[in-house]
């Protein structure tokens, strides 16, 4: 449809579709799976929002569509009232809806600038931007590295910097003591917030040291001199450490279980095979010191060993091996996880026992040692759409496709856990198309090490998309079904609009 003359000396971008029939919006509905509407009562209602929209178009070109329908229109009028929409009842004549897969979404309901439209329509049911918090106006949100450099430039005041990813979960929980601190202290020192999840940050991430998130920096006069961390997180916290900020006080060492009094047998790699013989029924724990859930089962597993030990017909005795020290033992029973529970009957490995987390179902157990339930087959044992790839055949592979993601991943991580169905069912919609492949690199496997650091894997899962074997950017939007099938048909659109053109062209 023809855009009115006015419209063009507005600057309003050619990437907004104006719709004024129902079937040509039925249509885009179907060929498109995310576009957000513009509703007007009339052309000159909708003059600053077609502005705004025309940078949003340009921003979210290939991943979003944006769409224009005129109330005032005679022939629009008719959509408007058959889709239900009447933006004369909007306060500015103007409403904003949000479409996806073909339905009615949501209505549009966040900040109403460049960067939160496309943000949302970069990932629709993502959580608003920080900076949309009305609690967070105190807080300096910095978007670019342009902006870092001139804010540590410029500002005299001491200032703390978060850097943070959306999606972290430490870094939310401490956002409201964060921007409650920035208030408190504003006009005395600068909170401010960066997120530099997004590989375009990898630079600011290496010379700042981001390992993890959120790691948060002290600066002076634009000078990093340390690390806030391990003094808590509350606003009165952050408050009394910036009276006197230092570096971060040394942990304590953890006392090595071992070392512990405890009556738990600990065996090493060299009086192991001594033990294992010389006691016919063994249940042993192979365990890392930093091992949360190896922390959280350490108690019960002491309280058991402690029955067992002053019982009268003890039906037998439980150790633990450090895997990290004791690394032949962990090689010669492929300990890859951890806690892992192996039994050993007269001498010989017989269960491994996953099931076993609590003092009552270890006594049980040992009263009766059958056969645990068989495990759930590896995700790479199962039959699925999902390519599995190592080492030797990963660049090989991903060369034959036009477009890949790549799923890297440990098989004990719990984000891994819940993301891999949601991948898998994406993989099993374009099956059928040649040119789409959705794989995965399972980093714990020793084969896997170099790739994976090769391929900038520093936390588990990452997600990376390459063209034809060529890394292009890492994956950072939502991590259900919905968010690996749209990527993907996003891509698959932008295919199809080219050859269109092409063709027009021809």
């Amino acid at each position: 449809a023809f855009l009115p003359a006015f419209v063009y000396s507005l600057k309003v971008s050619p990437l907004i579709e104006k719709i004024s029939d129902h079937k040509d919006f039925k249509k885009l509905l179907r060929t498109r799976n995310n576009i957000l509407v513009l509703y007007s009562k009339s052309a000159a209602a909708a003059e600053s929002s077609l502005r705004l929209l025309s940078s949003v178009a340009q921003e979210v070109k290939g991943r979003g569509t944006i769409g224009w329908i005129d109330c005032g229109d005679t022939e629009s009028r008719k959509l408007c009232k058959k889709m239900k929409v009447d933006p004369n009842s909007k306060e500015k004549g103007v409403d904003l809806l949000h479409y996806k897969d073909g339905a009615f979404h949501t209505p549009y309901n966040r900040a109403v600038t460049l960067k939160s439209m496309v943000a949302f329509l970069k990932d629709p049911e993502g959580a608003p931007l920080w900076e949309e918090d009305p609690e967070a106006k105190d807080i300096v949100h910095v978007d670019s590295e342009k902006e870092l450099r001139r804010l540590l430039k410029k500002e005299d005041k001491p200032l703390l910097m978060m850097f943070y990813a959306p999606w972290c979960g430490v870094c939310k929980r401490m956002m409201p003591s964060y921007q409650q601190a920035a208030t408190e202290l504003k006009g005395k020192y600068v909170l401010a917030g960066m997120n530099v999840y997004s590989a375009e940050f990898e630079r600011i991430k290496e010379e700042f040291n981001v390992r993890g998130y959120p790691t948060i920096c002290y600066f002076e006069k634009g000078k990093f001199l340390f690390n806030f961390e391990n003094f808590g997180a509350t606003a009165a916290d952050i408050a009394e450490w910036l009276k006197n900020p230092q570096a971060p006080q040394p942990q304590p060492p953890e006392t090595p279980w071992a070392d512990e009094e405890n009556v738990v047998y600990h065996l090493t790699d060299e009086d192991f095979d001594k033990f294992i013989k010389d006691h016919s029924s063994v249940l042993v724990m192979f365990h890392a010191p930093w091992c949360g859930h190896c922390k959280k089962m350490k108690p019960e597993y002491e309280k058991a060993a402690e029955f067992l030990h002053v019982a009268s017909d003890s039906p037998g005795v439980l150790a633990a091996v450090d895997a990290t020290v004791n690394k032949a033992l962990a090689e010669r029973y492929h300990i890859s996880g951890f806690p892992t529970l192996k039994y050993f009957k007269d001498g010989e490995e017989k269960y491994t026992l996953p099931h076993l987390r609590t003092k009552k179902k270890i006594i049980d157990w040992l009263q009766n040692p059958e056969a645990p339930p068989p495990p759930e087959p590896a995700w790479e044992e199962k039959q699925t759409s999902v390519v599995h790839l190592a080492g030797e055949d990963f660049r090989e592979s991903l060369k034959k496709k036009k477009h890949t993601l790549v799923m890297f991943y440990a098989p004990w991580c719990p984000h891994c856990k819940n993301a891999i169905p949601h991948f898998t069912t994406a993989a099993e919609v374009f099956k059928e198309d040649r040119k789409i492949a959705y794989a995965a690199v399972d980093c714990a496997k020793g084969q896997n090490h170099e790739l994976c650091k090769q391929e900038g894997v520093d936390g588990y899962p990452t997600f990376n998309y390459y063209n034809y074997g060529k890394f292009v950017e890492k994956y950072t939007g939502e991590r259900g079904e919905s968010g690996f099938t749209t990527f993907m048909r996003t891509l698959r659109e932008r295919d199809h609009e080219r050859v269109g053109k092409k063709k027009d062209e021809l």
